[in-house]
């Protein structure tokens, strides 16, 4: 590992730039979103993200890559002002990129793991909730445990086929204790432009010791406006304050205004502790043309109503 380091270095510092690139990305999104609950505490509220992506690139006569990526963004109710998060380095050729610093983890950036999110917030309470704790690109500043935090990133691409690795050390002094070394790993691969494969693996998810989370989906284009998917994440017992075993089948549906996007799943926990083992929910997306009008109705293992409604646009 420390061998690849310092080659990677050697190359930033010894390579000629011969093109630059500095460019801003990102999205906002503003809604409601409802929850329901027995308590005090309001039931509804507005929900609003700014998020921006400053990424800064550059080029080399012999056909290396180098980039940078610091991210911007503010979420309504947390701190009150935007904020600026650790950022990251990388390098890429070939098909092959390694990134250093604040990563994008092998887990969490897998091709499937994610897409039983419903509407405009892209929420799903039946799966998305229940994958278990594991670490992921940071789009907030470091907590004050985790000043020392770096993570490393192999990502491989050929043809349909998608291979990463990462490792994540939460605190490189050694000061902190109870932490460990995360190390994850997935594969995607795409057959015939229709079917869809996954598998990821994090161990000692958000190094935590002994917290390790299994992936496996897969996703099939039945038509060539609709697909069903099925995931499967085993993120740990609950005996051992893990999320358990959860199960989803999913599916969309685009209308043939080739506007309007159906979406649905419906996932089975099997913690008992939950109310119910069954989560449901149903979604819709409105392309604007460059902004959604998005959706969802969604029951958790509660047997709580969640709702929400908003807009989501790129930039």
């Amino acid at each position: 590992m420390k061998k690849a380091l310092i080659a990677s270095t050697a190359l930033l510092l010894t390579a000629g730039v011969a093109a630059a690139d500095v460019k801003i990305s990102g999205y906002g999104r503003t809604g409601v979103i409802y929850y329901e609950n027995d308590s005090d505490v309001n039931e509804s509220r507005v929900q609003s993200r700014l998020r921006m992506n400053i990424d800064a690139s550059s080029s080399t006569d012999s056909g290396v890559d180098f980039g940078a990526r610091f991210r911007l963004q503010w979420d309504q109710g947390e701190e009150g002002e935007a904020q600026t998060n650790a950022g990251k380095l990388w390098v890429s050729a070939q098909g092959f990129t390694v990134e250093v610093g604040n990563v994008d983890t092998a887990f969490a950036s897998n091709g499937l793991i994610y897409e039983t999110g419903l509407g405009s917030y892209d929420r799903s309470v039946g799966f998305s909730a229940v994958t278990g704790a594991f670490f992921a690109y940071d789009s907030n500043g470091y907590g004050i445990d985790e000043v020392d935090r770096v993570g490393i990133r192999a990502l491989y691409t050929l043809g349909d086929l998608t291979l990463q690795a990462s490792y994540v050390d939460p605190d490189q002094s050694g000061t902190v204790i109870g932490v460990e070394e995360e190390f994850g790993f997935s594969v995607d691969y795409t057959w015939n432009e229709r079917l869809e494969l996954s598998a990821a693996a994090a161990f000692n998810g958000a190094g935590i010791d002994g917290n390790d989370i299994y992936f496996l989906g897969a996703r099939y284009a039945v038509m060539d406006n609709a697909r069903i998917g099925l995931n499967f994440v085993d993120a740990g017992d609950e005996e051992d304050g893990y999320d358990g075993k959860t199960i989803a089948l999913y599916g969309d549906y685009t209308l043939a205004d080739g506007r309007t996007n159906l979406e649905a799943y419906i996932a089975n926990n099997d913690r008992d502790s939950n109310e119910t083992d069954n989560a449901f929910g149903i979604g819709v997306n409105y392309d604007l043309g460059g902004a959604r009008l998005g959706a969802s109705l969604q029951r958790d293992y509660a047997e709580n109503v969640t709702a929400d409604f908003g807009v989501r646009f790129e930039f």
